[in-house]
């Protein structure tokens, strides 16, 4: 696997954190280089440890990873999204999603990263894949989309607050109904 495929493979998988930063972003009062760094470590670390354990499983245990993934995502990005709907309601200012907790970050960085592990076990597959390159290429382009999604999730969040979160929550669930869709084989992008 040449540098160019594994690059596109790389921004593929960190599309789907790169959306869940932006809407975390809407959420942050202020996205600083801590908040950035936050994200881009719990999103990157995960995009980056998940194809390592897929291919640590290999092909014997393809056929039931593959089988649930998508339930999964649906279901975290599910409610996350719901979460975020209902909190963008309420009037409190302090609102947990802007939070950089570990529960939230890392039940976000999951149901991001189950599709980096049916790829790691794909790579398992593949001989020629030098899977210590594949790990750090895949972690490093997702943090940096992650940090960025974080900055531009803020600068919208700053100006339509409870508005953008609801938009977040609505793109979360549709994140993960798409990826159920896609994955039952009723629709395909």
């Amino acid at each position: 696997m040449g540098l160019a495929e594994l690059f596109v493979i790389a921004v593929g998988l960190s599309m789907d954190a790169f959306a869940v930063a932006v809407c975390k972003g809407l959420a942050v009062k202020k996205a600083g280089i801590k908040e950035m760094a936050v994200a881009g470590i719990w999103f990157g670390g995960f995009q980056g440890l998940m194809p390592l354990i897929g291919w640590l499983l290999g092909s014997a245990f393809s056929e039931y990873i593959t089988k649930i993934d998508h339930w999964v995502a649906f279901v975290l990005l599910g409610i996350i999204g719901i979460n975020m709907i209902k909190e963008s309601f309420e009037k409190d200012e302090e609102k947990s999603c802007g939070s950089m907790a570990f529960k939230e970050m890392l039940t976000m960085a999951i149901a991001t990263s189950i599709d980096a592990l049916a790829v790691g076990i794909t790579f398992a597959l593949l001989p020629e894949v030098n899977i210590g390159a594949a790990v750090g290429f895949i972690g490093a382009i997702t943090f940096i989309l992650s940090a960025v999604g974080i900055k531009i999730g803020n600068i919208f969040g700053t100006k339509f607050k409870s508005k953008a979160e609801l938009a977040g929550g609505v793109i979360l669930i549709l994140m993960g109904l798409k990826i159920l869709l896609e994955h039952l084989g009723i629709i395909t992008f």
